[in-house]
């Protein structure tokens, strides 16, 4: 059952809307939102992406059997104890099928990689390491090896009958992948997220509009459509809703009516001559925020139906960043992930940043290596929250957080990296 804004509220030590850390802004969303229930089978070239509703238990081992690490020779690897070895090529392993002969003290198999490790052999001397005689007979260097080299065991990778993968695996291509391995042409996942978007206010331009005074055109539109595609959601695109209650009212009950989540960008400030505000309080439950973060003060939470509410600040990069710290990870849990916070990088400080304790500050910033081989970020400059460019520049974004002061040249900061999110 759905809790109030209220009951979460009450659950949480010290929260105060109107001062609001940005971890609590973490806490109160992990208790907003909750994975949704409907699954579907789709093909593993469809599972990109996808989040796996049930552990995949392995029908078969992987490998099937044990077989060889590398092409080279197949021998019983008790046999170094003697030192250097000549042993004698009594047949061929290839890969596919079983070797069937017999391999007797002194004599070894020439071994193909991944082919079945013949009875009785456990070692594998890379082809290299090793001297041909003049008989045919193959040496092998004292010191070289050690019994058990070069073999790979059956289920070293995965065993039959256990989990290869567990629920809320978000699927990359590796783990698409491992699941062909192993046989497997469909998974269960959960269905794609609906979230459905608008932007509003009178001065916002959708593009192919004349301009006008005092209108810029819509970004944030396709920045969000961006971020959720990028996520595995089905989008619903609203447009632009002008800042007339009707249409505002109408905009939500239809998102509410299609989507999981909604996300507005603008209407949300404190002072807002706008109606935005006012038809979320009339449809919903929801909350205003003021943040103690910078940039993105303002944000709105909670459900229309039974829908989630993202209220987003107008800003082009202050939408940006809401969604990055706070909006993706509650989506991800709400898609049934299990990991849904970003992984921070460290790195060098390569300047100087003021930063004053008590809020938390997402500075958009460029990674690079240095010449010595350490990691080095820089920021990009105006750190104003319309400008956009600045985000087409940076790889990731600096978090400064909420008890953090000035930082110093050489520091260690985390940064939230791009890749894989925008």
């Amino acid at each position: 059952m759905n809790r109030s804004i209220a009951e979460i509220a009450a659950q949480l030590q010290g929260y105060d809307p109107q001062a609001l850390s940005a971890e609590g802004v973490g806490d109160f969303l992990a208790r907003l939102v909750a994975p949704v229930a409907q699954t579907e089978n789709v093909g593993v070239l469809d599972a990109l992406g996808r989040v796996l509703a049930r552990d995949l238990v392995s029908p078969i081992s992987v490998p099937p059997h044990d077989n060889s690490a590398m092409d080279g020779f197949a021998f019983a690897g008790a046999q170094l104890a003697q030192g250097a070895l000549q042993l004698q090529v009594v047949g061929t392993a290839l890969a596919g099928k079983a070797w069937q002969g017999e391999v007797r003290a002194g004599q070894c198999v020439k071994i193909m990689t991944g082919a079945i490790m013949p009875a009785g052999l456990d070692t594998v001397v890379p082809q290299e390491f090793t001297r041909t005689l003049a008989d045919g007979r193959i040496e092998i260097p004292a010191g070289l090896l050690q019994p058990g080299d070069n073999r790979r065991f059956k289920g070293e990778d995965l065993m039959e009958g256990r989990p290869a993968l567990r629920a809320g695996e978000r699927l990359g291509p590796a783990a698409c992948g491992l699941i062909a391995s192993l046989g497997i042409a469909q998974v269960e996942v959960f269905r794609r997220l609906k979230v459905a978007y608008f932007s509003t206010g009178d001065e916002i331009l959708s593009l192919g509009e004349a301009p006008r005074e005092g209108a810029v055109y819509d970004s944030n539109r396709y920045t969000v459509h961006g971020l959720l595609a990028r996520l595995g959601c089905e989008v619903i695109d609203l447009g632009v809703v002008r800042d007339q209650p009707e249409l505002l009212e109408q905009a939500f009950r239809a998102a509410a009516a299609r989507a999981d989540a909604i996300i507005t960008s603008g209407g949300v400030s404190v002072g807002e001559a706008d109606f935005t505000k006012a038809m979320m309080k009339k449809l919903g439950d929801v909350a205003f925020w003021k943040i103690a973060m910078r940039p993105g003060r303002p944000m709105a939470v909670g459900r229309i139906g039974d829908a989630v509410l993202f209220g987003l600040p107008g800003n082009p990069v202050a939408v940006m960043v809401t969604f990055l710290a706070f909006v993706r990870p509650a989506l991800l849990r709400m898609m049934g992930a299990s990991a849904t916070q970003p992984v921070l990088l460290k790195a060098h400080s390569g300047e100087a940043m003021r930063k004053k304790p008590g809020r938390t500050e997402y500075q958009r910033g460029v990674v690079t290596r240095t010449a010595e081989g350490r990691l080095e970020v820089r920021t990009t400059g105006n750190q104003g929250s319309g400008v956009l460019s600045s985000m087409v520049q940076a790889n990731g974004l600096v978090v400064l957080h909420h008890a953090q002061g000035n930082v110093a040249v050489g520091d260690q900061v985390d940064v939230m990296m791009f890749e894989g999110a925008l």
